[in-house]
């Protein structure tokens, strides 16, 4: 199975996600007047594909994002953020949406987004997880990089004033239409090659990190809005309807760096929040430890206003936010102290040692809470309304039995936020998320098996998959999907469903390369999110959909030079670690190639088109004998390597 301990653990997308017509809140907007049938619209930020292991941290200030008519007129602005933005973790938001504004979008037709991220030293955060894989060797677990050395490309403007704009060609033009809704997907891809990239002085130093918004941010489509699975949204209550049909409260968002104690950061954005008049809303009050079942607010309209609130919160097909669990209490820390993140161990307990379950909070070192009997496991299933609200299970057995594993991303709610230890009340499993080598793949199910520092940690485990006839979001073009579908990481837009979809994927998913010494075998990777077998996890859990994630390799040195072909080409290669014996390299015309150099003291980061003439010459001229190159690639069944993106340089800048 090989050492892990060069695998990628930060393939993940961070999607910015604007469907039409939902909650009818406004924001400003230019280029003339808003027509009376335009739709309204509401933008949310969500991360898919897989959980981070390296990073605890990837902090981003958004300000603006405005989408370009496809005719002509000036572009409509759908975010302007506070004068003191909020830092968005994206870490956090593991196949999540995240709510951040609503907007009045005239109808018509867009086909660019642009978006606008404040870029001073300190408007970027990047914190290492506590327990990165063992590659990750740039900074120390839990460190914090400094903001003298972090690079952010292409920012622009006065000191103090800098900003950076990517623009996003959409593949798939935005119709809005008066009065309808409409859907736009827009995402980061935090694992993408070049957009956090180290590099080490070669005088010696702290590692310097280059930040490049452009070369990670994409479209892909989006589910319908009742099928998103929503963070838990943090604000402060104003007031509840007459009715006690609803409450609106001020989003907030904590504060980050991480304050103790913690602190509110408010923003622009009302949001309306329905109560579950079916299932009902169960309410937590924080601060008297009561727990109520409501199906209206009506009982709560006087003593609601003014308090803190967070809710998990699902979306109606109409757009509407419903309320599944709330929790309310005097002051921000009441609600805000419940951990949120990825499961960073778990610790299976025995008549001496208690269950527990650490995560990973963005802090830079994990929270431990305890699993009792009484610990009610939630699966997030917004498109099922009645299970979102209903227990999975509770109490140890899902550790006893290893159906809750690192990499998790989960919301505990603790039953007294000042004891110590604290212990978990319940737990919201936002994403089942696995990853690792892939083995065994067969018509039935497929293996995975991961390896990590801290072998407590590992795990194999044996996943079927989704049913045919279950929905499941997408595919690329936008249309609904049923059933299990699979692509290659940043090729969302390619990816595979339908009748052949599981046996193309038993068919891509074997393949291995040996490359001797420490390194030994690397295995074709895989990421995946799960949903239950049943309604109480008895069958264990199924593969929503797997992505091909491909290695990043030990720092390589080139054996045999490159050889162009018409598109791309092919050279050879040895890696730290490894045996003398090169492997294959083969390096398709849609590989992601970048040259890095360093020029004037600065890096560069520069694209190379592997299509192109020029593209070609530049990889001859930086992949000769002896060169260093940095490869990512998926194994292949004959023993080569298939490139999905390469580090080159003239410079010897990596």
């Amino acid at each position: 199975m090989g050492l892990k301990r060069f695998l990628p653990a930060c393939f993940a997308a961070a999607a910015l996600i604007l469907p039409a017509a939902i909650l009818g809140c406004t924001s400003s907007s230019s280029g003339g007047s808003v027509p009376a049938a335009g739709s309204t619209g509401t933008v949310a930020l969500s991360v898919s594909d897989a959980s981070t292991e390296d990073w605890a941290v990837v902090g981003v200030k958004l300000l603006d994002i405005a989408l370009r008519p496809a005719a002509s007129g000036d572009p409509v602005t759908v975010l302007a953020a506070p004068a003191k933005p909020p830092v968005m973790n994206l870490v956090q938001l593991d196949s999540l949406s995240d709510l951040l504004a609503g907007a009045q979008v005239p109808a018509g037709t867009y086909d660019q987004a642009v978006l606008t991220f404040a870029a001073n030293p300190g408007d970027v955060l990047l914190t290492a997880s506590s327990d990165p894989s063992p590659s990750f060797t740039a900074i120390g677990a839990g460190a914090t990089v400094q903001p003298s050395n972090i690079q952010i490309k292409d920012a622009a403007g006065t000191t103090g004033n800098l900003t950076v704009s990517t623009t996003v060609k959409l593949f798939s033009p935005l119709v809005v239409a008066g009065g309808q809704k409409a859907n736009l997907d827009l995402e980061f891809v935090l694992g993408h090659p070049a957009f956090i990239v180290d590099h080490v002085p070669a005088s010696g130093g702290a590692a310097l990190w280059t930040v490049n918004f452009a070369a990670a941010l994409r479209q892909h489509p989006v589910p319908a809005p009742e099928q998103l699975v929503l963070r838990h949204l943090y604000g402060q209550i104003t007031q509840v309807a007459a009715d006690g049909s609803t409450l609106a409260a001020v989003r907030v968002f904590p504060a980050l760096p991480a304050a103790a104690p913690e602190t509110a950061v408010p923003t622009l954005q009302t949001v309306q929040i329905a109560a579950d008049p079916v299932n009902g809303t169960t309410f937590f009050d924080q601060d008297l430890g009561t727990r109520t079942n409501l199906t209206s607010f009506s009982s709560l309209a006087s003593s609601l206003p003014g308090r803190y609130l967070r809710v998990a919160a699902r979306f109606n097909p109409d757009g509407t936010l419903v309320a599944v669990r709330l929790w309310a209490g005097d002051t921000f820390n009441a609600v805000w102290y419940s951990p949120e993140g990825h499961v960073a161990q778990v610790t299976v307990g025995d008549a001496t040692t208690p269950y527990e379950l650490a995560i990973e909070t963005g802090a830079g070192s994990p929270v431990t809470v305890v699993v009792n009997n009484e610990t009610e496991f939630y699966f997030r299933d917004p498109a099922d309304p009645q299970a979102d609200a209903t227990p999975l299970v509770a109490g140890t057995g899902i550790l006893d039995q290893h159906l809750l594993v690192r990499g998790f991303k989960v919301h505990a709610s603790v039953t007294d936020f000042q004891s110590s230890p604290l212990v978990a009340s319940s737990v919201d499993i936002e994403t089942a998320a696995y990853s690792g080598d892939l083995s065994a793949a067969a018509a039935t199910g497929f293996t995975y098996t991961r390896t990590f520092a801290r072998a407590s940690d590992d795990y194999t485990a044996s996943l079927g998959y989704l049913p045919s006839a279950t929905l499941n979001g997408t595919d690329g073009a936008g249309n609904p999907v049923t059933g299990f579908k699979w692509w290659n990481l940043t090729l969302a837009d390619q990816t595979d469903t339908g009748a052949n979809a599981v046996s193309d994927f038993v068919a891509v998913s074997g393949g291995s390369v040996d490359f001797g010494g420490s390194v030994g075998l690397v295995d074709v990777w895989g990421n995946s999110t799960a949903a239950p077998s049943d309604a109480a996890l008895s069958g264990g859990w199924d593969a929503r959909w797997v992505v091909l994630s491909p290695v990043r390799l030990p720092k390589g040195q080139v054996v045999s030079p490159f050889a162009a072909a018409s598109s791309g080409g092919s050279f050879t290669l040895t890696v730290k670690g490894g045996d003398t014996t090169p492997v294959t390299v083969s390096v398709p015309g849609s590989a992601l190639v970048y040259e890095i150099d360093q020029v004037n003291g600065l890096y560069t980061l520069v694209p190379v088109d592997p299509t192109t003439a020029a593209g070609l010459q530049s990889m001859a001229a930086c992949l000769t004998a002896n060169a260093p190159v940095i490869v990512f690639a998926v194994p292949q069944a004959d023993g080569t390597l298939l490139a999905y993106g390469l580090y080159i340089t003239s410079t010897g800048a990596l």
